[in-house]
């Protein structure tokens, strides 16, 4: 077996003041492969913004928000950004620190980009797909139930969350060691103002231009929308959504779900009269932030946490 090369980040940088993170931050991390395929990528060090969003993504990995106490449960957490960067500062960050708060483990994903210089843009469903394997391979490290792994996305990572969860056993890059033969299939997903379809009329977002370009053909739009690939195998599926989103139309979230629903796959779903889009753990003024408290009332009923709050 070839090892799995673990590094420490520094966070710190990623966040200002004004978004309430320490600057010093330092959080263990786990490089997702042993030679990164589909080559050669962008090169040099990653770009963070002054708000925490990532580009230039050469070095694919796993940041883990690890709690004293562990539950049993993981979370792969994904950031959205159509396709074009990650936005951990508003969205992985704060979702994963939650998350570890409830002893929660969670895994926030950095994927690499379609756009920067890699031969296939299939690049961030080959990290999700080994991310989860990962994870679960290591799930007697660090005390996760391997029944109780999750995946959880905002926005693009919304996409990236369902299309994964609905695909788990496509191929996606060649085996590299015994932990490809690991499942890469999560046991619940939670997609969060997802982007879903990338057919008309919903084919306006950033994550279409990332994914397709320009000259894409309908195949590979119904081969990349995900409520074309849920099947009777997809996981169970929670959903949250503003009505009024103008990014990702409200529709993407009703189409996921009604494609759960014809599948009977089990599945919850919550619009919310107004936020907009990009809220991530909620937008003052309106209830978004309640989406919180729903997920984790979804995952009580479904026998996953057990927690008090």
């Amino acid at each position: 077996m070839k090892t799995i090369f673990f590094s420490f980040l520094f966070f710190g940088s990623l966040f200002s003041a004004q978004n309430g993170f320490s600057n010093q931050d330092i959080l263990p991390s786990i490089n997702l492969w042993v030679k990164i395929p589909d080559g050669p990528g962008p090169g040099g060090e990653m770009i963070i913004s002054p708000k925490g969003s990532l580009t230039n993504i050469s070095t694919p990995k796993l940041i883990i928000h690890q709690p004293a106490n562990p539950n049993g449960i993981a979370v792969l957490v994904i950031s959205g950004g159509g396709y074009a960067h990650i936005e951990s500062g508003s969205e992985g960050y704060p979702a994963s620190e939650w998350l570890k708060s409830l002893g929660i483990t969670a895994f926030e994903l950095q994927y690499r980009l379609p756009e920067e210089g890699w031969a296939t843009r299939s690049v961030p469903f080959q990290d999700a797909q080994r991310a989860l394997r990962i994870i679960r391979k290591n799930a007697g490290k660090y005390k996760i139930d391997p029944d109780k792994i999750g995946i959880l996305g905002f926005s693009a990572g919304g996409h990236l969350a369902g299309y994964i969860s609905s695909t788990f056993d496509t191929a996606y890059y060649p085996s590299q060691d015994d932990i490809d033969l690991i499942s890469a299939k999560p046991n619940f997903t939670a997609m969060i103002y997802p982007v879903v379809s990338m057919l008309p009329p919903n084919n306006t977002t950033h994550s279409f231009k990332s994914l397709l370009g320009k000259n894409s053909d309908i195949k590979d739009q119904i081969r990349l929308s995900v409520e074309k690939q849920v099947n009777a195998q997809t996981p169970i599926t929670f959903l949250a959504q503003s009505e009024d989103d103008p990014i990702s139309p409200v529709e993407n979230s009703i189409l996921m779900y009604q494609a759960l629903k014809d599948h009977k796959v089990p599945a919850e779903l919550h619009l919310f009269q107004s936020g907009g889009h990009g809220w991530g753990m909620g937008k003052k003024g309106t209830n978004t932030g309640e989406w919180t408290d729903l997920f984790l009332k979804w995952l009580k009923v479904n026998g996953i946490y057990n927690g008090s709050k």
